[in-house]
Formats: structure tokens, sequence, C-alpha cells
């Protein structure tokens, strides 16, 4: 199985517009983030969490082959702004999203012609599923199972595919939760930054601290900012096995 990193920033990418901080400035590729998106692959299956206003441009360097599976996390604009740019995926068939029941909502009054009665020539034809967290999916040869963590107070989903676990946007997760990530081997969760607060996202120690409660050996940080520092800089002050994620990064699990 492959993990493949779309993107690892935050909502606004880095680099931020009209910023001329040093990371914003780096011609490092490690330091250019764009919106949060990630792909696992078999050779017979391929799954993407979250479908960002990126998702064109994060596809165009990669095979172009059938996606068996969307899934989202939750329904902010950085994770599903790009559901219409799924249309030439089309070909293939109908594409199954999955969400859980307010993104499920969310997304019927963000892209309503979608799912019109009466669909125009090229929207993209979506066939959108309830999901809710416990509830397991089989997709081909992979298995999937969604689990609540917590976006402040907007409930979201994670996702655990085999050995592999993926959180994004999480600040706090319920506590038995945590009993499903005791035999995974990868786990991939968001750190915005290292200082100053944030109601909605972890910082890198409560990440760190997180990541301590599960079996993983090896940790990808993703959906960060700016703030978050140079990325070879950074990388030589993480624990050994946990380490910044980068945009275009692949991962065998």
């Amino acid at each position: 199985m492959k993990l493949t990193f779309l993107g690892t920033g935050t909502s606004v990418g880095v680099p931020t517009i009209g910023c001329h901080c040093k990371v914003c400035q780096s011609n490092d590729p490690h330091d250019k983030r764009l919106r949060c998106s990630a792909m696992v692959e078999t050779k017979k299956t391929r799954i993407v969490i979250d479908c960002g206003p990126d998702f064109r441009g994060q596809m165009l360097n990669q095979e172009f082959r059938k996606i068996d599976a969307m899934l989202i996390t939750h329904s902010h604009y950085d994770h599903v702004g790009g559901v219409d740019d799924l249309r030439p995926f089309c070909v293939f068939g109908d594409i199954d999203v999955y969400a859980d029941p307010i993104s499920e909502k969310s997304l019927r009054q963000t892209v309503p012609y979608c799912f019109a009665e009466h669909l125009y020539p090229g929207v993209p034809k979506i066939k959108l599923h309830q999901l809710n967290p416990h509830q397991e999916l089989h997709i081909n040869d992979l298995s999937v199972v969604p689990f609540r963590v917590m976006h402040d107070k907007l409930p979201i989903l994670g996702f655990k595919i085999g050995k592999l676990a993926y959180i994004t946007d999480m600040k706090t997760i319920p506590e038995e939760e945590i009993s499903l990530l005791q035999d995974i081997d990868v786990l991939v969760v968001n750190a915005l930054r290292f200082t100053k607060e944030h109601h909605s996202h972890m910082l890198v120690d409560e990440a760190l601290a997180f990541a301590g409660r599960t079996s993983a050996k090896r940790v990808f940080f993703t959906h960060m900012c700016h703030d978050i520092g140079l990325h070879t800089e950074v990388n030589k002050i993480l624990p050994d096995g946990i380490e910044l994620a980068y945009d275009g990064e692949t991962v065998e699990i």
C-alpha cells in the first residue's frame, strides 16, 4: 500500500499570499505546501482523502486512473473546494464519495448542480454516501474504518486504512477512539505550528503527545502553516520516527 501526500498545507497554503517570511520566500520545494489532501493506493485500488481547491494541480502530477473512493474528513472549503474537478475521472464511471451526515448536507449545498435531478452535460457524476464513525468500508482490497475526532466543536472524521491512520484538522479526540489506534504502523496527523495556541488545530507539542498514545512507528505531520518553520530545519529537531510530510512525498506501508 502506498500513501502519497498530495498537499500538506493549511487552509491558505504555503507560501501565504503577501507574506515575506523566510518560509514563504524559501526556494526549497519542501516548503511549498498546497491544501491538505492524500491518496492511498494499491495495484487494484485508489482512495483519495479530501478534495480541496488545489485538487486539479495535485492530480496533474499523478497517474490518470480510476478513483475508487473519495473520503471526506469534513466540508470546510480547503478540503472540498475541488469537488468539481472530479469531472475528468468520471470517464471511469461515477465516483463514490463518502462523508458524515454534516459534510453530506454541506456538499449538497456547496455544489447542488452535482446532485440535481437533471444533470447538465459535463457535471461530475458523484454518488454521495453517508458514512458514520466505525462504519467499516471495503473498497476492493482495502478496509477503511472512519473514527471521530473534533475540530474545535465540529465533529469530523479520521480514517484508519490498514496499518495507516490519517487525521487532519483535529484539536481533540474522544477517549474511546484511542483504542482503534493501537495496531497502526503509520500515523498522519495535523500540527499547525509550534507556538500561539489555536482553538481548532493542534500545535506540534499536542501532536507529539497524541502520537505517543498510539502504536505508530512512523509519524508524519500535515496541515502546516508557514509558522511551522523551514522543513529541513524542523525535521532536524523532531524526535526519531517523526517528521514533517511534504507535498508529493510517498510512503510505503
